[in-house]
């Protein structure tokens, strides 16, 4: 994501680069390079003038340390003011009801409905809240079909009536049913359409106003540009929603939504997808997110992601087998499984501080571990757990069996000597040697 707007700044500073001191012309054409970069990124022209006149500013009332460049002066100076175009600080729900009610509302297609789904699986993972799921688009046609598969993915349950046209009845039933099984959190997933019309309006409005939620979020796609952000105001005339939860980060967008949307509605971003699994959705930190624009990484959110899959049973359990050199192709493929929960493996790489630019171009399958599961998935139970025991003959059997050659196989085999080696000799266990083995570079299969 902001790919574009990143190179466009980066070209940017590079006007103050070897420059001795902060002076008005040479401040005046690096913010003038930075104004096309923002405007280029589908940012609102008044918002993008704001921006630039309040750096300069800024940048003119300070006094240049010596052991600070101009131009790396400036990268803070747009860095900081970045995060505060964006919000500042991360918003947090705000969930005091019994139960506690949070209506989505968005034009069609934005991604409500998964984006549903994924905030009931964070709600019910990390903060232990049993959610339910409502059903109250009753106009797009197999939309409750398409939130009872995301509610049965991910173990919540759905409220529906499909024959049931009002939807705040329904809404009134969900919150009785809610109640009755001790459920804590009611998301209710609303119809949205291809443009904002007077009857959509009427209706979110009527449903808003019977029901009272905790929190009303307006779910608007990224790609969409200023159009989302003009979307959004128009929607918040009529609610006075909450907060903006941004989708589809993770496509080719130029980022004007999240730069805009906050001070043209006045409402923090609250959430970002960043994917397609019921995982890929984040708290909107401004400052973190002023990084990522920046080309400096997200290191924080990288160890969140990390921390959030790791067990500490599990890595203690790990770690007795380590220091036996009992580690085996089981221990192996969990590992791997807890990885790919953190979200796409790209994405993951980026949030590396320098790592970002160098990937841009190389072609990372979210898939990449796909040939080693199948490999793994080809040996027997005893073979799994006695890695020792595989000779000639059953490799050969095991690259027959998951598609690949015998040399795959063996390279394969290789690595994982190594990295138990590796494990053995360091004893720190699990998921932090893991992205050492892929910072080494994993098998090419």
């Amino acid at each position: 994501m902001f790919e574009n707007l990143s190179d466009r700044l980066e070209r940017s500073f590079k006007i103050l680069k070897g420059e001795g001191k902060i002076t008005e012309i040479n401040v005046a054409e690096t913010l003038k390079d930075v104004r096309r970069a923002l405007l280029d990124a589908d940012v609102n022209y008044k918002v993008a003038k704001t921006f630039t006149d309040t750096v300069k500013q800024k940048a003119m009332g300070m006094n240049v340390l010596t052991a600070i460049k101009p131009g790396q002066l400036m990268v803070k100076l747009v860095h900081d003011e970045l995060a505060e175009l964006m919000g500042g600080e991360a918003a947090e729900l705000k969930l005091e009801g019994r139960p506690a009610i949070i209506l989505m509302s968005g034009l069609q297609g934005s991604g409500k409905t998964t984006f549903s789904g994924k905030l009931a699986n964070m709600l019910k993972t990390k903060q232990h809240k049993k959610p339910l799921l409502v059903a109250c688009d009753v106009y797009r046609p197999a939309a409750i079909q398409q939130l009872h598969v995301v509610g049965e993915q991910i173990g919540v349950p759905v409220y529906s009536e499909p024959d049931n046209k009002n939807v705040n009845e329904i809404a009134d039933h969900a919150l009785r049913y809610a109640k009755e099984q001790e459920l804590n959190v009611v998301i209710i997933d609303t119809a949205g359409r291809l443009a904002i019309d007077e009857e959509m309006m009427a209706e979110i409005e009527s449903l808003k106003n019977h029901v009272n939620p905790d929190e009303t979020l307006f779910v608007v796609d990224s790609m969409t540009g200023q159009d989302a952000v003009n979307t959004a105001k128009e929607f918040n005339d009529r609610l006075d929603f909450n907060g903006v939860v941004l989708t589809k980060l993770d496509g080719d967008t130029r980022g004007g939504a999240a730069l805009s949307i906050r001070t043209v509605v006045t409402k923090p971003i609250k959430f970002i997808g960043t994917g397609e699994k019921m995982e890929a959705i984040d708290v909107f930190h401004p400052a973190r997110m002023a990084d990522r624009i920046l080309g400096m990484g997200d290191v924080v959110s990288l160890v969140e992601r990390a921390q959030e899959q790791f067990d500490e049973e599990e890595a203690k359990r790990l770690q007795k087998k380590i220091m036996k050199n009992k580690f085996d192709f089981n221990d192996f493929m969990n590992q791997i499984q807890q990885i790919k929960k953190m979200g796409n493996i790209k994405d993951l790489a980026s949030m590396i501080p320098g790592v970002g630019k160098a990937i841009r171009d190389v072609d990372i399958d979210d898939d990449a571990f796909k040939s080693i599961e199948a490999i793994i998935q080809s040996m027997t139970p005893k073979e799994r757990a006695n890695p020792e025991i595989l000779n000639t003959s059953r490799r050969q059997r095991i690259a027959k069996g998951s598609g690949t050659n015998i040399q795959e196989v063996n390279r394969l085999l290789k690595q994982f000597d190594q990295t138990r080696k590796m494990m053995k000799m360091v004893t720190g266990g699990g998921m932090k040697n893991m992205m050492g083995m892929m910072k080494g570079g994993m098998p090419k299969i």
